[in-house]
């Protein structure tokens, strides 16, 4: 099995995989959510259908096609369609809302938008007309609908830019990412031949489709030829009824995933939490190492933690066969194909899943060095055994539960509060999410107290979505600045109320 994944992680194009993939194990199931099961030969069958259904809609071969969609089996089949099309497909995360939504649209020059429309109480296609989306389209329940031999031929380049993934980085507004088949193919490779899964698993999908992980994991399920429950929305205790249900063996997500499942198993020691459960994996934020130890102890399992970022979708992951000490200490070994360089403590990046660069071609140029290797803004080392420790970060980014957080988007809105004089916003370490928003405030002369819910309130007003918003605030007199360019030192702010 595992040299017939081998053999599919040549496909050239995502749709290459899928019907290759379709072809070997129609039969057998790919998603499960609910009471419904999608096979890989439905996959490929119902994606052709809404590809055609979009291709009479207009959607064409490099027509970019945005979408903010949660996650469900119509999501999965709709961006498989557009992948059969050839179109350029921009995932927006479905929490995103007007000002991250409309500067995604803006920038990628969407041709059409796709919504589920309300969803969890919000109206997202109000919200599409609101900032002036063009070819909105709800894609809910159904998806458009026709016959497959209206299609022209599927493409055959995998290293056109068809992908358009966003990051808030370090910068106010999110950066276009821009990646091929290809470079989302040799992500997925690396998680999956890392994992050591088979055909016997259950995999899950916890978080948003639209994240990066989406594709990763579905060309993971596609190499191996198991399935993934998928859960639109995720809490914990209730979706445990289906971990259980389908006996998933595989779960995650990232550090806030690992941190709930334990709390939950430590309401009932000494009963396994999810009895077929085998595995925790993930990634997207630092991961203290107690946790892991306290995962495997407690819960029965191992868990083995990775690093990526939007840029490079798999850097390096834990395997089930490293050592405990590894697994807990480290973010595990790079595929073959990946390169990582430590230059001057940062790692940089070079192999067939780094992304082209970004929208912004300004920002491609600063990106890359003269080697063309990826500069991250990790800071990091490699081990004897070639294991990678990341260290601290040159980026002011937020991780909260897996999602980067622009410090600089905070403090602009915060800025214009006419009782904050100045602001700093900060990351600090959180055992749920990995890193929480904590907001530090100078109050403006004569300016009246600020409290949490009156800041939190008027972020949401200027349209911040509410993963990002604050959940920690603090008034000071004065932020501690250097003595030269009067620049906030932010490391003495974490180091006070960390």
């Amino acid at each position: 099995m595992h040299e017939t994944a081998h053999a599919l992680g040549e496909a050239r194009t995502l749709w290459e995989l899928v019907d290759r993939r379709a072809a070997l194990t129609p039969g057998r199931p790919v998603l499960l959510q609910g009471d419904r099961t999608l096979t890989f030969g439905g996959l490929r069958d119902g994606a052709e259908r809404a590809a055609a259904g979009l291709y009479a809609m207009g959607v064409r071969p490099g027509t970019v096609v945005a979408w903010q969609l949660p996650t469900r089996i119509e999501t999965v089949l709709l961006s498989v369609a557009l992948a059969r099309l050839g179109a350029v497909q921009s995932p927006v995360i479905p929490f995103y809302r007007d000002r991250e939504a409309g500067f995604a649209l803006r920038e990628s020059k969407a041709e059409f938008f796709a919504v589920p429309g309300e969803w969890r109480g919000f109206d997202h296609t109000a919200m599409a007309e609101r900032i002036g989306a063009r070819g909105v389209f709800e894609a809910y329940a159904s998806l458009p609908d026709g016959a497959p031999s209206t299609l022209p031929a599927p493409p055959v380049r995998g290293t056109d830019v068809r992908w358009i993934y966003w990051t808030s980085g370090t910068t106010s507004d999110p950066k276009g990412v821009l990646h091929t088949d290809r470079s989302l193919i040799a992500g997925g490779s690396c998680l999956a031949h890392a994992l050591r899964l088979s055909p016997d698993d259950v995999g899950s999908i916890a978080f948003p489709f639209a994240h990066i992980g989406g594709p990763d994991y579905l060309v993971m399920l596609l190499l191996y030829g198991f399935p993934a429950v998928l859960f639109e929305q995720f809490a914990l205790p209730g979706a445990l009824a289906e971990y259980r249900r389908h006996g998933v063996t595989t779960a995650g997500g990232s550090t806030a995933f690992y941190s709930m499942f334990l709390a939950e198993q430590r309401k009932q020691p000494g009963e396994k939490l999810i009895p077929t459960l085998r595995l925790l994996a993930g990634g997207g934020a630092p991961k203290p190492p107690e946790l892991c130890h306290a995962v495997v102890r407690e819960m029965g399992c191992l868990l083995t933690h990775g690093y990526g970022m939007t840029e490079v979708p798999m850097i390096t992951m834990g395997s089930p066969d490293d050592t405990p000490e590894n697994l807990a200490t480290t973010e595990g070994r790079p595929p073959a194909g990946m390169e990582i360089r430590i230059v001057d403590g940062e790692v940089r990046l070079r192999g067939e899943a780094v992304c082209q660069g970004y929208l912004d071609g300004g920002r491609s140029a600063d990106a890359f060095d003269s080697d063309g290797f990826l500069r991250t803004g990790d800071l990091g080392r490699i081990t004897e055994s070639g294991h990678l420790v990341l260290t601290g970060r040159l980026k002011d980014v937020i991780i909260r539960k897996g999602e980067n957080i622009s410090a600089q988007e905070i403090e602009e809105l915060l800025h214009r509060h006419p009782a904050v004089g100045d602001a700093a916003v900060i990351g600090l370490p959180d055992p749920e999410r990995g890193e929480r928003v904590c907001a530090v405030v100078e109050r403006a002369a004569g300016a009246e107290d600020l409290t949490l819910d009156a800041v939190t309130a008027y972020l949401r007003g200027e349209g911040l979505s509410v993963h990002k918003l604050p959940e920690q605030l603090e008034v000071v007199d004065a932020l501690p600045r250097n003595d030269t360019l009067r620049k906030v030192l932010k490391y003495k702010l974490r180091e006070r109320y960390a």
